[in-house]
């Protein structure tokens, strides 16, 4: 059937002639088939037998479809369900794909369409191994705490960080917005001596200077206008543990001077205060700029500069680091789906070329909320991810409409970059594939308009609207 050697699978029906018809077209095609007539001896089966599939009825003796759906979810998300249900009763069989299913098919059906099904299914659970395979030699190889790269820019990135991440050394990441500085000080903090300290995170840039002393050091009662109580500074707080400066570049000259003492003596007062104060804070600074630019103008002081970059960090921008592109799509792919409680699609040929050629002026973020976008657009999980979805709109250059201005990935020089021969041909399938699927939907929900459109993920108007496009009827 498929690189999935003998897929496993159980039917539960208590129809014997159902289970032999079923049994005998799955194991033509490969597959590797257990039986059983109730919900009992399904969930048995389900409990002791290493399964990749469980078709079932809805109407069993003893439990019920949803029964055996839960059962397999508790012994393992990877076992994929599909549900076998009467007319009467595609009500529950939605509610099954709800709470987990991979898809339902109704009495009477021919067997090709349930093959096709499982063939699907098993693509997706290919997939899913894939992606788990994936994920597992990246942990050992390529990773290190929520940080990826096989790029050999990034692999040195990750092994002075495995390096440095348990001394107590002053670190400067440096790096294009985007680029995960703020990841590589969390996986500094969490892998050092200090992990059961505090970790404070402050942004330079978000506060103007004194509003920043205040709170970088804290203030006494009364030493400004509005200070009604005494506050302590972020650096008491990050007291035995780590304090992460993003933005380091954008202090004023005063804020710079207190900053050295700081890294000079270890101590400092807070504001309007005579008291001295001692802390033990391992400093971990980010910025966007080149440090030694604004030295050599004179906007940052050179002293600092040394102080602070003891063990200097570049993150590269993913633009230059393009081997990656694709390993952290699909790592996201991931990530999303899980978390929308989707099943994680692939990347069509298209769609990759398209990420590759693409030249991510905010880095793995933008990446990132791109394949976010794509998954919450999709209208349900398994499915592959296109180029319009990655772009969110519906006039995609890839659907024949023009870039789209406010788009990257729409955008005239990224659009040129990428496949360009068979776009005709992509929006005809599109169309094609958009049609068949609301037919789809609309002869399982029996020609219920509102209930198709809930289901499809669009207003009843859109629905009608694209009903009258392709010809169905509309009524």
């Amino acid at each position: 059937m498929s690189p999935l050697l003998q897929p496993r699978v159980l039917i539960i029906d208590d129809e014997p002639l159902m289970r032999i018809s079923i049994s005998d077209a799955l194991k033509a095609e490969g597959c590797q088939v257990k039986v059983a007539g109730t919900g009992p001896e399904g969930v048995d089966l389900i409990k002791k037998e290493p399964l990749d599939i469980v078709i079932t009825d809805l109407r069993l003796p003893g439990f019920d479809g949803l029964h055996i759906l839960q059962t397999c979810k508790e012994v393992s998300s990877r076992i994929g369900v599909v549900v076998i249900t009467a007319h009467g009763s595609v009500e529950t069989a939605v509610e099954a794909m709800k709470i987990g299913a991979y898809d339902y098919i109704t009495k009477p059906f021919s067997m090709d369409e349930l093959l096709l099904i499982v063939k699907r299914l098993v693509k997706m659970l290919e997939l899913e191994d894939e992606n788990r395979s994936l994920r597992e030699e990246l942990e050992g190889r390529f990773s290190f705490k929520g940080m990826l790269g096989k790029n050999d820019k990034m692999r040195e990135v990750l092994e002075k960080i495995k390096l440095v991440a348990p001394t107590d050394s002053t670190i400067l990441i440096v790096g294009e917005s985007g680029t995960g500085k703020e990841l590589v000080a969390n996986a500094i903090h969490h892998n050092s001596a200090r992990q059961d300290g505090a970790f404070i995170k402050v942004s330079c840039a978000a506060l103007p200077e004194a509003l920043l002393e205040t709170e970088l050091f804290g203030h006494e009662k009364g030493a400004f206008t509005g200070a009604l109580r005494q506050r302590k500074g972020r650096f008491e707080l990050a007291h035995q543990g780590t304090l992460f400066l993003d933005e380091i570049g954008e202090i004023s000259p005063m804020v710079q001077v207190k900053l050295l003492r700081v890294l000079q003596e270890r101590q400092f007062e807070r504001v309007g205060g005579n008291t001295t104060i001692e802390v033990d804070v391992r400093l971990v600074c980010a910025t966007q700029r080149d440090l030694k630019k604004e030295v050599q103008a004179g906007r940052f002081r050179e002293d600092l500069f040394y102080r602070l970059s003891v063990v200097p960090v570049y993150l590269p921008p993913l633009r230059e680091r393009k081997e990656d592109v694709l390993l952290l799509a699909n790592h996201f792919l991931e990530k999303f789906a899980a978390r929308m409680s989707k099943r994680p699609g692939a990347l069509s040929e298209q769609s990759k070329q398209l990420l590759l050629h693409y030249s991510y002026p905010g880095n793995v973020r933008e990446l990132e909320n791109t394949v976010e976008r794509a998954v919450t657009l999709a209208t349900h999980g398994g499915v592959d991810i296109e180029p319009w979805d990655l772009c969110g709109f519906a006039a995609c250059p890839y659907l024949g409409g023009p870039p789209q201005p406010t788009c990257g990935f729409c955008s005239e020089e990224a659009y040129l970059a990428g496949p360009k021969a068979d776009l005709e041909g992509l929006a005809v399938a599109r169309e094609q594939f958009e049609r068949q699927y609301i037919v789809r939907v609309l002869e399982r929900t029996q020609d219920n308009k509102t209930e198709a459109a809930r289901l499809l993920g669009v207003s009843r108007k859109a629905l009608w609207e694209k009903c009258k496009r392709y010809g169905i009827s509309a009524d």
